[in-house]
């Protein structure tokens, strides 16, 4: 468990470690003290700091899901699908790519993916619906889902939906009285810090990870990790990532030489979450090797590594196996907080998006009215008034809103697993841009992670949305609205707190996979 810092971020280390360390901060952080985040973050943090020693607290755990794995696979049941959003998914995802052991991850509330995974394999199927609160929509809708597909089958769900979930949530008590398998999670961890938590390991065991050993690997770190001293990773990242002056604000995650699959999607939820607020934060941005906009000024590389090596330039580089290397940006993230004076366990933008999308649904809103319309693409905007007639231009147009300090984030509502190749123009869309950075986030899932930093953080960023009309829609057993319309709530309700916050936001509604693909070569043809 190494992380090497150079240039700026060795400068920010110098500048910050010791007196992180003269002030017992890592202890302070291993003993619980809820005060190291000021006054107004004390009532939170007082009741969400168990993820410091959640990998012993979660050991008893680990018998009991091996052995219902055990059950499930005398009954033929192997195939595991997760409905989950946020740290309920990110987690267990990387958890099994990394594994390389399968598990079916639904975050989505558009219906073709929602509907290639409730139609298929059903009978050997077994549905783990994790959600913190027990009220999440997308996750009571993927629930409700597969109830009438086990119904529709001639399965009692009861005997295949698993849930997890914090004691007394509504869901939990729900579920009991339903008779439905419950595995409790602890109540004193938040979502984002909950990887080696119920949220995490259940999944994952279930798949068939070795659990055991990931919470091995956080048990070898944890005490390095709760040390007053200048060796400390923890101390030593968080300070890089907050503490450079001129701030460098933006990180880019690099992990293309890790064995770690995925794991810049889960620190950006990390990171971005927990710190982008009261218009401060850090902002994560997943890059590849050569990405036009890894140069930026305000942009920190960090790169995940399997093995010690030095850092170069102005970087950072960590390197430890996986166990340790979520426990390390979970105190990384505690630090970062701490120096940025931020709340690192509240979302209040996350709850505002959900808010708006509530409104859209139970309302009867006004169709929004497209500026313009290209062919088979309509044009809407909030925060501004676009006078281009075409994608292309509106696309430039929106870019040439960028600040020298800003950003641009893409939000896809489109079905991820489709192949569309859309997370491809985050490349040419940053080349366009200058090299300015480029997040790239699949929605619903990005609301409950960056989300908060691009309502909460700075206001630099430009946001462009791209839509995607189902040619199908599904039924939402026993709600009055359907996918279909949940996704657009979701889009229609981002990009009016987005706007409320004074973000630009462009949004290109697309029908049919001819007319995304139209999207995706004209932006790609800006840079």
């Amino acid at each position: 468990m190494t992380v090497h810092v150079s240039g700026a971020a060795a400068d920010a280390v110098a500048r910050h470690v010791p007196t992180l360390v003269s002030s017992k901060f890592a202890s302070r952080l291993g003993d619980g003290d809820s005060t190291l985040w000021g006054a107004a973050a004390e009532s939170e943090a007082s009741i969400r700091l168990g993820w410091v020693h959640a990998s012993a607290v979660s050991r008893p755990l680990v018998s009991e899901i091996l052995a219902f794995r055990g059950e499930l696979i005398a009954r033929g049941l192997t195939r595991i699908v997760l409905c989950g959003m946020g740290g309920s998914s990110l987690a267990p995802e990387v958890i099994t790519r990394t594994a390389g052991v399968d598990l079916v991850v639904l975050d989505s509330t558009h219906p073709t993916q929602v509907s290639r995974v409730l139609d298929n394999g059903i009978e050997e199927t077994v549905v783990v619906v994790s959600s913190k609160s027990g009220s999440t929509a997308e996750t009571d809708s993927q629930k409700r889902a597969f109830e009438g597909a086990f119904v529709a089958a001639g399965i009692d769900p009861t005997t295949r939906i698993v849930i997890v979930t914090d004691p007394g949530s509504p869901l939990d008590v729900a579920s009991r009285e339903a008779g439905y398998r419950v595995f409790n999670a602890d109540p004193t961890v938040g979502g984002r810090y909950s990887a080696l938590t119920a949220f995490g390991l259940v999944p994952s065991g279930l798949a068939g990870v070795d659990i055991a050993g990931l919470l091995d690997e956080a048990d070898e770190a944890l005490p390095g990790l709760l040390a007053d001293n200048d060796d400390n990773a923890g101390l030593i990242l968080g300070a890089a990532m907050a503490g450079t002056s001129p701030r460098r604000d933006k990180i880019a995650i690099l992990s293309e030489e890790s064995s770690i699959v995925g794991i810049g999607d889960w620190i950006e939820q990390l990171v971005a979450e927990s710190t982008g607020k009261e218009s401060s934060g850090v902002l994560p941005v997943v890059l590849e090797a050569g990405a036009p906009d890894l140069g930026a000024d305000d942009v920190l590389p960090v790169h995940i590594l399997d093995s010690d090596a030095p850092a170069a330039g102005d970087s950072v580089t960590v390197a430890a196996p996986l166990g340790a290397q979520m426990l390390i940006w979970e105190v990384a993230t505690a630090v970062a907080s701490h120096l940025l004076g931020t709340n690192p366990f509240d979302q209040p933008d996350v709850e505002s998006a959900k808010i708006a999308a509530r409104a859209f649904l139970d309302g009867t809103p006004e169709a929004s009215v497209p500026f313009t319309v290209d062919a088979d693409v309509a044009l809407t905007a909030v925060g501004y008034s676009p006078k281009a007639t075409t994608v292309s231009d509106a696309v430039r147009e929106l870019l040439g809103r960028l600040d020298s300090d800003g950003y641009i984030s893409v939000h896809a509502y489109a079905d991820r697993e489709a192949g569309s190749g859309l997370e491809t123009i985050r490349t040419p869309l940053a080349a366009a841009a200058g090299g300015r950075p480029t997040t790239f986030g699949w929605a619903p899932r990005f609301l409950h992670s960056t989300g908060q930093y691009h309502k909460g953080g700075p206001e630099q960023g430009v946001f462009l949305q791209i839509v995607e009309t189902p040619e199908a829609d599904r039924e939402v057993p026993g709600r009055p609205f359907t996918f279909g319309t949940l996704i657009a709530a979701q889009a229609r309700g981002d990009a009016q707190v987005l706007a409320d916050h004074h973000r630009p936001v462009l949004t290109l509604t697309v029908s049919g996979s001819t007319a995304l693909a139209r999207v995706i070569s004209e932006i790609k043809a800006l840079s």
